[in-house]
């Protein structure tokens, strides 16, 4: 490990901070740190950045994860290519005073993002546009935050900062003044802000909280409330640890640290007499029946052994009031938390008959004997058999009273048994192992493209996997012979495209025919006495093709409307063309993937696993076909690049991703529709640095206005929506051929 740098004061300190580094760093991380000062030395700003990356980074890696040395290389690099280069040494010598702060690389990244945000709001206009003169005051606003994270959590910095920015916007002096924390207003709004239970002040307390009465420890996780506006997170224990608020307002009359406490200990109640039940065949209000019994069980346990803990519950458990729920609302919720909160009050109010009875079956099962998360599913089960209403189904939930703060989500108690395409092609666990990786699963989270600060957003979108729900297969085969002439003029295209030589594949448990040799040489084996092999079958492959296909199906709202003209919605149109076209790959032999996606806002993108690449042009593949269903919105950059990373890892010499939408990129947390678009522009340009052809099939009359700026050519509009049966194959054919 050289350091490739001139600077003498840099050389004179290098062997110190190095030696700082190997006490605090693996040695890949070292080798990382020492790769970021040769990047930021060559940056040619002189030797302060360097001194302050040196000094300031070992700690801020220790703490947030060695994968943050990159993610502050590239964000230096990134400020250095702009005005404001006298901010980089001030920006390096931050990141420990923040790592110490934020304790969570998620968190940092929020920062890293409230940073630029600063710099662009701050940086002087002409016309309009960003000139080319640096920001007021960013060098001031970076020296000042050690200062502030000493006293206010993320959500209070942004805070302080949004006011700073509108307040002071077109006087830059008063910027400096606001920014250093030397004006007025400056210390008022921080004194303002400085409200809460900071969770960086009382980390210690509440880890030793945990070792003395829980005998258990874990990593904390902090998380900022500050940045999710449309859906709160909610505290949740995995393999990183307990993920928690970053802070914590009284409510109730109940000081925050005692809110920090009742959240522990709820969940460490949970990983103490909580066992795992399967979850896949409870539909959602059973689950969320049963994860009430379970939490009052919990409860009602934990209260056993610290009697204190049912009255600081009680003060911060909602009580929904009897009878609030509005005419023709959904009052499920409302039902299940009044139950919650008579489960935890026995001096409760409440006169419904299905509550009280409920609450003495609840209390049988837990007075004098050993209680199990088995009897609460049977419990949650029953009552939401007895207490379902017509209404229940609305779409208007009544909420007021239902949330419960100091919960968890319960992904600890529920274990999903469905399996998704990637044990197709990844090394299939065994039955334990595979069970552990289940416990522990989280969704798959995806950078998103920023076109307007200039960089990723790092983990910013959650793709979750689901297999698709199977529907009639006949229905497949009915639309199959409906198209016969059509498919008998594909039948002829795919014979010239068929690879003609056929490989022997030997040694095959299973296979199409038997491999006489072998099974001879079996046969004189187990004759004799010895061990006879049982691999006696063998399988072919056809060699001179080698091409993988993944074909990504928009399955947004917009896909069930009818066009103009036809008596066919775009859904059935692309079921009957997709089917049309998975028969005839079918054919030729290449591996296939089929999957569908659709999303509701940035926390939940799904991928619908339709037919994975070793799978078969069969029954479960035709039912998935045939339950192909529309919604939601369609957040297209994700998918993309998630449909991508399965397609990378197939072995074949050419490898192809087919997107099939009627719609540009859109989702109801965006409210700049080229923001979506960028991103996608960004994911088909990642694909094609890993060698995938990423090619697009549009149902929308208009997508000449944005299609290609995602594609640039790689795409094809087809205005006759009726004849996607007819054109998909053949598009196809002439992509591979």
């Amino acid at each position: 490990m050289k350091l490739e740098c001139g600077f003498a004061r840099v050389k004179s300190v290098f062997e110190d901070c190095l030696e700082h580094a190997g006490k605090l760093l693996t040695e890949a991380g070292v080798l990382a740190y020492v790769e970021g000062a040769n990047a930021i030395c060559r940056m040619g700003r002189g030797e302060e950045p360097v001194l302050a990356y040196l000094e300031e980074m070992p700690v801020a890696a220790s703490l947030l994860g060695e994968e943050v040395i990159s993610d502050v290389v590239e964000y230096t690099k990134r400020l250095s290519k702009t005005p404001n280069s006298r901010a980089i040494a001030p920006f390096l010598q931050t990141i420990s005073s923040a790592a110490k702060a934020l304790e969570s690389r998620d968190v940092f990244s929020e920062y890293l993002m409230l940073v630029s945000h600063t710099k662009r709001k701050t940086t002087p206009k002409v016309h309009g546009i960003d000139s080319m003169y640096p920001s007021a005051c960013l060098v001031e606003f970076l020296s000042s935050l050690p200062r502030l994270f000493g006293l206010l959590s993320l959500g209070g910095v942004k805070n302080w900062v949004e006011y700073g920015i509108r307040s002071h916007a077109a006087d830059p002096d008063a910027q400096r003044d606001y920014f250093s924390l030397k004006s007025a207003d400056s210390l008022a709004i921080m004194h303002r802000e400085r409200h809460g239970t900071l969770f960086v002040d009382n980390e210690r307390r509440l880890d030793l909280y945990l070792r003395g009465l829980w005998k258990t420890s874990a990593l904390f996780v902090p998380y900022s409330l500050s940045f999710d506006l449309i859906r709160r997170p909610v505290p949740y224990y995995d393999d990183l640890g307990i993920h928690l608020p970053d802070v914590y307002d009284d409510l109730h009359d109940v000081p925050g640290i005692d809110r920090y406490r009742a959240l522990l200990a709820h969940l460490c109640a949970h990983l103490r007499w909580s066992s795992p039940v399967i979850a896949d065949n409870l539909s959602p209000f059973q689950r969320l029946s049963v994860e009430v019994f379970e939490d009052s069980r919990v409860e009602h346990l934990a209260a056993k052994e610290y009697p204190g803990l049912s009255e600081l519950w009680k003060k911060l458990h909602p009580a929904p009031k009897e009878g609030a729920c509005p005419e023709g609302w959904s009052g499920i919720r409302h039902r299940l938390f009044m139950l919650s909160m008579a489960l935890l009050d026995p001096g409760h109010s409440y006169s419904n008959p299905s509550i009280l009875k409920y609450e003495k079956l609840f209390r049988e099962r837990m007075d004098g004997r050993a209680s199990s998360t088995e009897e609460m599913v049977e419990l949650g089960v029953k009552f939401i058999a007895e207490t379902r209403t017509k209404t229940d189904l609305s779409a208007k939930i009544h909420f007021e009273d239902t949330e419960v703060d100091y919960r968890d989500d319960n992904r600890l108690m529920w274990r999903f048994i469905e399996e998704g395409d990637e044990e197709v092609y990844e090394n299939k666990p065994t039955r334990s192992s595979e069970k552990k990786e289940m416990e522990t699963l989280p969704p798959r989270l995806y950078p998103e493209w920023d076109q307007s600060g200039g960089h990723y957003l790092p983990d910013w979108v959650s793709v979750y996997e689901h297999l698709h729900p199977k529907g009639d297969p006949g229905h497949i085969d009915a639309l199959l012979a409906k198209h016969a002439l059509l498919a008998k003029k594909i039948g002829k295209i795919i014979d010239l495209l068929k690879p003609q030589n056929r490989v022997r594949i030997r040694y095959q448990e299973d296979g199409s025919e038997l491999d006489i040799d072998v099974a001879i040489r079996s046969l004189i084996d187990f004759k004799s006495g010895a061990q006879p092999d049982s691999r006696i079958n063998m399988n072919h492959r056809h060699d001179g093709r080698s091409i993988a296909v993944s074909l990504l199906l928009d399955l947004s709202a917009s896909l069930a409307d009818i066009p103009e003209g036809c008596s066919q919605s775009k859904l059935e149109l692309s079921r009957e063309a997709v089917s049309l076209l998975a028969w005839a790959v079918e054919r030729i032999g290449d591996p296939l993937a089929i999957g569908g996606f659709h999303s509701d806002t940035r926390h939940e993108v799904r991928y619908l696993h339709i037919k994975g690449y070793g799978e078969h042009w069969g029954e479960e593949v035709k039912g998935r076909l045939a339950a192909m269903d529309a919604g939601f919105s369609t957040r297209m950059g994700a998918a993309i690049r998630h449909a991508g990373h399965y397609l990378s890892r197939q072995n074949a010499e050419k490898k192809l991703l087919l997107v099939l939408t009627d719609g540009e990129p859109s989702d109801v947390d965006v409210s700049n529709p080229k923001h979506l678009i960028d991103d996608a522009r960004m994911a088909v340009r990642e694909l094609d640095v890993k060698g995938i052809y990423t090619y697009c099939i549009s149902l929308d009359p208009a997508a000449d206005e944005y299609v290609s700026d995602i594609f640039g050519t790689h795409y094809t509009v087809i205005d006759d929506v009726s004849s996607l049966p007819d054109r998909l194959p053949g598009l196809f054919m002439s992509l591979t051929k």
